[in-house]
């Protein structure tokens, strides 16, 4: 009797451990090729993070949200995680952020017809910005937005921004290289309708990250890391990358 309790037990025991290795993350749609619904996969990076957390044996749940509300239930310690976001000293007072899951270079993108460089924009008063809800602008462009020299315009996803160029109701977008192209992709259009900016605005650093609230933040952190690392050492990070930029 005393062994089939303490095999009851044990099975109990076993059962909360799985269940506490089962993290809930929630991360927004429509941020091809990153994340998406429909995109196989659910996207590049959600790919990644689910490999690099299964190499660590921790299961997930993904909840697909507006990337705001997404951000504010994560803060709040709602979910355990969420991805991927770039650096900010607002951010970072509020999460504490994974090793880097994706370099990410800005480049303008504008109307092959009225082509847009990095020099041209301090002299673009009244220009249209298409920048999507919920997305954080580089800190020289959010200084032009609030000098008025570039007029802000924020559909829900990148995917309008590109549609809106060619109606000429806006005049740029600025986006990751891969991320542009599968925006102009996905909108129907040809890409040699479209003006890539000859150098990158910048390069952002994409991040899976975890509210300081949790209580177990900096060992989650480390958990994705290590698996992240192992993901990496393998081959296996650059195959899922290399996937999506063919």
């Amino acid at each position: 009797m005393v062994g089939l309790w303490g095999a009851a037990l044990l099975s109990l025991l076993l059962c909360a451990t799985v269940r506490a290795d089962v993290l809930h993350l929630a991360t927004g749609d429509d941020y091809a090729p990153f994340t998406g619904k429909a995109l196989p996969g659910q996207g590049m990076l959600t790919q990644v993070v689910r490999a690099a957390l299964a190499e660590q044996g921790t299961a997930i749940t993904l909840d697909w949200l507006p990337w705001n509300r997404g951000y504010l239930k994560t803060k709040r310690g709602e979910y355990d995680a969420t991805f991927p976001y770039v650096r900010s000293a607002e951010r970072e007072a509020e999460f504490l952020y994974s090793a880097p899951i994706y370099v990410a270079e800005q480049y303008i993108f504008s109307r092959a017809g009225d082509p847009i460089e990095l020099g041209d924009l301090p002299a673009m008063t009244g220009r249209r910005l298409c920048y999507p809800l919920g997305w954080q602008p580089p800190a020289a462009i959010q200084q032009l937005i609030e000098q008025g020299v570039l007029r802000r315009h924020s559909p829900l996803g990148l995917q309008e921004c590109a549609r809106l160029l060619l109606l000429e109701r806006d005049d740029l977008f600025i986006a990751d290289r891969n991320l542009g192209d599968s925006a102009v992709q996905s909108a129907g259009a040809d890409l040699a309708q479209f003006h890539q900016s000859r150098a990158p605005l910048q390069s952002n650093t994409l991040h899976f990250i975890v509210s300081r609230r949790h209580p177990r933040a900096a060992e989650l952190i480390e958990r994705f890391n290590r698996g992240l690392e192992t993901l990496k050492a393998r081959g296996e990070y650059q195959r899922l990358i290399e996937s999506y930029a063919q």
